[in-house]
C-alpha cells in the first residue's frame, strides 16, 4: 500500500489542537516528545506503517502511534436502515523538535 493511500486526512477538532499544542519535558525515564496530532488511517493500516507514512510525507521524527478503530453507527433514513463508515483513527505522537504546521 502506497503512503499516500495510508493517511487518509488530518482530524482538526478541538481535542486535537489541544492534543498538538502540548508537549511534555525529558525526565530521566522519559525523553521529551512534542504534540500529538490525529488522523484518520485505512482501516487495515499497521503501527509501523502509519509511523513510516507520517515521518516521509510530513519530515518528522515519530515517536509512538496509537490506533482506535471505530465501528459505524446505525442510522435511518426513511424507512430504511443503513449504518455509517466504519473507520480508524490514529493518534501520532512526536519528537520535541518535530511539528506538523496542520493545526
Amino acid at each position: 500500500m502506497d503512503i499516500y493511500h495510508i493517511i487518509k486526512r488530518p482530524l482538526v477538532t478541538e481535542k486535537g489542537t489541544h492534543q498538538s499544542a502540548g508537549h511534555y519535558d525529558a525526565t530521566k525515564s522519559k525523553k521529551a516528545r512534542g504534540g500529538s496530532f490525529a488522523f484518520e488511517v485505512h482501516p487495515t493500516a499497521s503501527k509501523p506503517a502509519i509511523k513510516q507514512a507520517i515521518e516521509k510525507i510530513y519530515n518528522v521524527k515519530v515517536l509512538s502511534v496509537r490506533t482506535a478503530n471505530h465501528v459505524g453507527k446505525a442510522r435511518r433514513h426513511k424507512f430504511k436502515m443503513g449504518k455509517t463508515a466504519d473507520w480508524k483513527k490514529a493518534v501520532v505522537t512526536l519528537d520535541q523538535g518535530s511539528h506538523i504546521d496542520l493545526f
